[in-house]
C-alpha cells in the first residue's frame, strides 16, 4: 500500500501533494502503513480514504481496492455510509470515540454486494494545530467467526430441537459432576416431578442412582469414551415415597469437543411393560407345561411350522412308543411310517388354517407298551395363538378309547346280526296318512305298543311314549312333514306297554312323501327294538365308571404306601445306626485290648470296622437324602456368601492338609432353606477337595453371574421358570470325569471311581441335585478327565415377598 500511496496522483484531491500534507497526517499515514493491524483513515472535510495492507484483504479482489484509495469516504463506502457516516461526522465535530463488536454492515466487494461483520472503533485524529481533522478506524472483520458461531448456534438449536422432539427419553450431561445441560419431556417423566432440573448434577437430582448399574456405566462412558448399549437393564426408581423397579433399553454416548470428552448423552426407552409381559407369557407357558405334564389326558404341544414336540406328558409319550427322545424333535422326524402321513397332514392343516379339529374313535397304527396294533382315540387338535393372533403351536389332547370302540364294534356286530333277523321277522313298520292323521301299525308294532290304533289319529300314540320323549317326538314328526326338512324322520324313544307296563326302546326311521305341489301326503317308516343294545351300552358305561373308581382307590393306596415307606426308611436308618455303633465300639475294644491275642485276626477286625464305618456313612447319607426329598423349611432370605464361608470353615482341616486355595466371588442373597443350601456347597467343596490330582494342590473357584433365561442351556431344566437366573459356578483343577457319565453322577449310589481310590457313598451329588430342585433351579457340570470339573447351579432370580 505504501507504493500505491506514493504513486497516487494526490493533486486531484483536496489534500494536494504529500509534501503539502500536515506533519500529523504524514506521521499517521506512516504509522498506519507500518502497522499489521487493519487500519483505515478518513482525513479532511472530504474524509479522504487511506488504508494499510492489513486492511486490504477485507476490500476483496474486485470492488473497493484499489479504487477506495484517495476517494471521499461517502463515495468509497457508499453502501455503509448511512450507518457509519453519522458517527464519523459526530467525531469530526468533536464527539468521542466509539467502538462496536460484530456489527453487520453492507459492503461491495468481489464484484457483488454483500454483508460483512466487523469489530471496529472510530477515534478522532488531530492536525498540527490540535484540531480534529480526521478519523482513525481500527477494525477486524469477524464475518467468518460470526457465521461459524451462527452455524454452531443453529446446529445447537437443531440438536436441542431434535432432543426435545424425540419420543425417546433423552438427556445431555456435562462435566465431571454430570450436570444436566438439556433434557426432554419423556426423560423428565421418567425422573418424576422435580424442580429446576437443568444445571444440577444428576446425583443431586437422583441420589438413588449412586449404587445402580446405570450410574457406573455413565461414569465409564465419560472417563473411557466407550459407548454403552444396555438391553432391559433393571433400575430402581424413587418417585416421591413410591419405589418401583423398571427395565430400560439404554444407549449412552460420549460427547467430544476438540478431541476431549466433555459429557454424555443418554437415550433411554422404558421397556418395563415388554419385560413384564414376557414374564407373564413365560409364567403362562410354565403353567401350560405344568398342566400338560400333570394332565390325566394324553397331551402334547407341537410348536412352529416344523411342529417341534415341545412338551408331551407321560401318556402322550407312551402313545408315540419311542420314549422321551421325541422331545425337541420335529413331528416328521418321529412319525415316519407311511400310515402316519394322514396325521401329519391333519396337524399341518390345523396350524395353517387355525381351525380346530375333533374326532371320535379315530384309528391309529401304533406300538404302545411294546405291543403293535390298531388303537382308537377320541382326540382334538387346538391351534394356539400369540399376542398378534398368529398360530404358533398346536395342542393335542387324546383319550384312548380302544376298549370302548372294540366293545362298540362288538355291539354293532351283534346289532348287525339282529338286523338280519329283524329283516326276516323282527322289523316293525308304520305309516301316517297326513290328510286323515290316520296311523297304521304292523303286527310287531302292535305287540310293542300294546294296542292297534286302527284309523285313530296318530297323535293318540304320544301318551304311550315315555313322558321325557313325548314333546321331542311330536316336534320331530311335525318337522319331517315340513318340505324344508327333506322329509327325514329319525328318532329314538321309549314306549310303555299299557297292559304289562314293559318299557321298550325303539329306533324309528321314516320318510315323508310329498305331492307335486310340495304338500306332505304320507310318512312311511320302520321301527327297531334297540332295548338290548341300550342296556348293553349303559352296562358298559357303568363298568367304565367302576374301573375308574377302582383305579382311584389304587392310587390312594399307593400314596399311603409311599408315605409308610418313607416313615419306615427314616426309622430304619436310626435303628440300624445303633448296632453299627456297638460293632464299632466293641471292635475298638477288641483291637485296643486283645490285639496280641488276636494275631492275624486283627486284619479281619479292621476290615469289619471299615465295613461298619462305610455302612454307617451310607445310612447317614441315605437319611440326609430322605430329609432333602421330603422336608424343606419355609423359605427365608439366605446370604449365600455366609453359607459358603461356613462351609469353608467346616472344611478347614482338609483345606490345610491338601494345601487348597479357595477363591469366592461376592454371592447374592436368595430365598430358600439355609440348611439345605449349606449342605449343597459343603458337598461340592468337599468333592473338589477329595477328587484332587496327586501332588497338585487343589484350586477351587466360586463365581456368580446373573443370566437371562435364554442363556440357560437347553439340556438344563429348572423346576421353576424365571426371567433371569443366578448362575453359580464351582470349578476345580482335580481329576475331572468323562462327560458321557454326566447323567449318572446325580443319581443315588452312582460312583465313577472305586472305593480304594476315593471314599464315599455316591449320594452327595444326588443330594446336591435335590437341593437345587427344591429351590426351583437346576444343576449341571462340564469336565474332562485330568482337567478339573465345573459344576453350574442355576437358581431363579426373584425377590422374596
Amino acid at each position: 500500500m505504501g507504493e500505491l500511496i506514493r504513486k497516487y496522483d494526490w493533486s486531484t484531491t483536496a489534500l494536494g501533494m504529500p509534501d503539502q500534507w500536515p506533519l500529523s497526517l504524514r506521521i499517521l499515514a506512516n504509522m498506519m502503513l507500518t502497522s499489521r493491524f487493519p487500519m483505515l483513515i478518513f482525513w479532511g472535510q472530504d474524509l479522504i480514504t487511506f488504508y494499510n495492507d492489513a486492511f486490504r484483504p477485507s476490500l476483496g479482489d474486485n470492488g473497493k481496492h484499489p479504487s477506495s484509495l484517495g476517494q471521499r469516504g461517502e463515495q468509497s463506502w457508499a453502501e455503509s455510509w448511512p450507518v457509519i457516516g453519522p458517527m464519523i461526522h459526530r467525531i469530526m465535530e468533536g464527539g468521542e470515540a466509539v467502538w462496536f463488536e460484530d456489527q453487520k454492515l453492507p459492503i461491495f466487494r468481489n464484484g457483488q454486494m454483500g454483508y460483512a461483520y466487523w469489530t471496529y472503533s472510530f477515534s478522532p485524529l488531530v492536525n498540527d494545530s490540535g484540531i480534529v481533522s480526521g478519523v482513525l478506524v481500527t477494525c477486524s472483520e469477524t464475518t467468518e467467526a460470526v457465521l461459524n458461531r451462527q452455524k454452531l448456534e443453529t446446529s445447537e438449536n437443531r440438536f436441542r430441537s431434535i432432543i426435545n422432539q424425540t419420543p425417546a427419553a433423552t438427556m445431555v450431561l456435562r462435566g465431571d459432576d454430570f450436570k444436566v445441560e438439556q433434557i426432554n419431556t419423556p426423560m423428565l417423566a421418567l425422573m418424576g416431578p422435580r424442580e429446576a432440573v437443568v444445571g444440577k448434577p444428576l446425583l443431586v437430582l437422583m441420589p438413588e442412582l449412586e449404587h445402580e448399574f446405570a450410574w457406573k456405566q455413565t461414569q465409564q462412558v465419560y472417563h473411557q469414551g466407550i459407548s454403552y448399549d444396555g438391553v432391559e437393564v433393571p433400575v430402581t426408581h424413587s418417585i416421591g415415597e413410591r419405589i418401583s423397579n423398571r427395565f430400560y433399553n439404554m444407549a449412552y454416548r460420549p460427547l467430544e469437543e476438540d478431541g476431549k470428552i466433555t459429557g454424555v448423552i443418554q437415550v433411554v426407552t422404558d421397556v418395563t411393560q415388554q419385560v413384564l409381559l414376557r414374564k407373564v407369557i413365560a409364567e403362562s407357558e410354565a403353567k401350560l407345561r405344568s398342566l400338560i405334564n400333570e394332565s390325566p389326558v394324553a397331551t402334547g404341544l407341537f410348536v412352529g411350522p416344523e411342529m417341534i414336540i415341545d412338551v408331551a406328558n407321560e401318556s402322550m409319550i407312551r402313545f408315540f412308543g419311542k420314549g422321551k427322545s421325541i422331545l425337541g424333535k420335529p413331528i416328521r422326524a418321529v412319525l415316519t411310517e407311511p400310515h402316519d402321513q394322514g396325521a401329519l397332514q391333519l396337524l399341518e392343516e390345523v396350524f395353517t388354517t387355525g381351525k380346530s379339529f375333533e374326532a371320535k374313535g379315530a384309528p391309529a397304527e401304533l406300538t404302545i407298551d411294546g405291543i403293535p396294533g390298531t388303537y382308537y382315540f377320541d382326540f382334538n387338535l387346538t391351534p394356539l395363538r400369540n399376542g398378534v393372533d398368529e398360530v404358533y403351536a398346536v395342542l393335542e389332547m387324546a383319550i384312548d378309547v380302544t376298549e370302548q370302540v372294540l366293545a362298540r364294534q362288538k355291539l354293532e356286530e351283534i346289532e348287525s346280526g339282529l338286523r338280519g333277523a329283524v329283516e326276516l321277522a323282527q322289523l316293525g313298520t308304520w305309516s301316517i296318512d297326513v290328510v286323515t292323521n290316520g296311523l297304521t301299525y304292523s303286527d310287531r308294532m302292535i305287540e310293542w305298543f300294546g294296542y292297534n290304533p286302527g284309523s285313530q289319529d296318530y297323535a293318540e300314540v304320544i301318551p304311550i311314549l315315555d313322558p321325557a320323549d313325548q314333546d321331542r317326538v311330536a316336534k320331530a314328526v311335525a318337522w319331517a312333514l315340513n318340505p324344508e326338512s327333506e322329509g327325514v324322520y329319525d328318532e329314538v324313544y321309549s314306549v310303555i306297554h299299557p297292559g304289562t307296563g314293559k318299557k321298550r326302546i325303539l329306533h324309528a326311521q321314516g320318510k315323508t312323501v310329498f305331492d307335486a305341489t310340495g304338500k306332505a301326503v304320507r310318512m312311511n317308516g320302520t321301527a327297531q327294538d334297540i332295548t338290548e343294545q341300550r342296556q348293553t351300552q349303559v352296562a358298559l358305561e357303568q363298568e367304565v365308571d367302576e374301573r375308574t373308581r377302582q383305579l382311584r382307590t389304587l392310587v390312594q393306596d399307593l400314596e399311603r404306601s409311599n408315605e409308610n415307606l418313607q416313615q419306615f426308611a427314616y426309622v430304619a436308618s436310626h435303628d440300624l445306626q445303633e448296632p453299627l455303633r456297638k460293632i464299632q465300639s466293641f471292635g475298638n475294644l477288641l483291637q485296643n485290648q486283645y490285639a496280641e491275642q488276636l494275631g492275624t485276626g486283627v486284619d479281619y477286625l479292621q476290615r469289619m470296622q471299615v465295613a461298619a464305618h462305610r455302612m454307617s456313612t451310607l445310612i447317614r447319607d441315605l437319611l440326609a437324602y430322605s430329609r432333602i426329598s421330603t422336608r424343606q423349611e419355609a423359605p427365608a432370605s439366605v446370604p449365600l456368601g455366609k453359607v459358603v464361608e461356613q462351609a469353608v470353615a467346616d472344611l478347614d482341616l482338609l483345606i490345610k492338609d491338601t494345601g487348597a486355595t479357595i477363591e469366592v466371588d461376592p454371592l447374592p442373597v436368595v430365598p430358600g432353606d439355609a440348611s439345605q443350601l449349606g449342605q449343597l456347597f459343603q458337598n461340592l467343596l468337599s468333592n473338589a477337595l477329595k477328587f484332587r490330582r496327586a501332588n497338585v494342590p487343589p484350586v477351587i473357584e466360586v463365581h456368580c453371574q446373573l443370566v437371562n433365561a435364554d442363556a440357560v442351556p437347553p439340556s438344563v431344566s429348572p423346576t421353576r421358570s424365571a426371567a433371569t437366573y443366578y448362575r453359580i459356578d464351582v470349578a476345580d483343577n482335580g481329576v475331572g470325569f468323562d462327560e458321557k457319565y454326566l447323567d449318572r453322577i446325580f443319581h443315588v449310589f452312582q460312583r465313577l471311581h472305586g472305593r480304594s481310590q476315593y471314599d464315599g457313598t455316591g449320594i452327595g451329588l444326588a443330594i446336591c441335585e435335590k437341593v437345587v430342585a427344591n429351590h426351583g433351579g437346576a444343576i449341571t457340570a462340564v469336565s474332562q478327565p485330568s482337567q478339573g470339573a465345573k459344576f453350574s447351579i442355576y437358581l431363579p432370580h426373584y425377590v422374596l415377598s
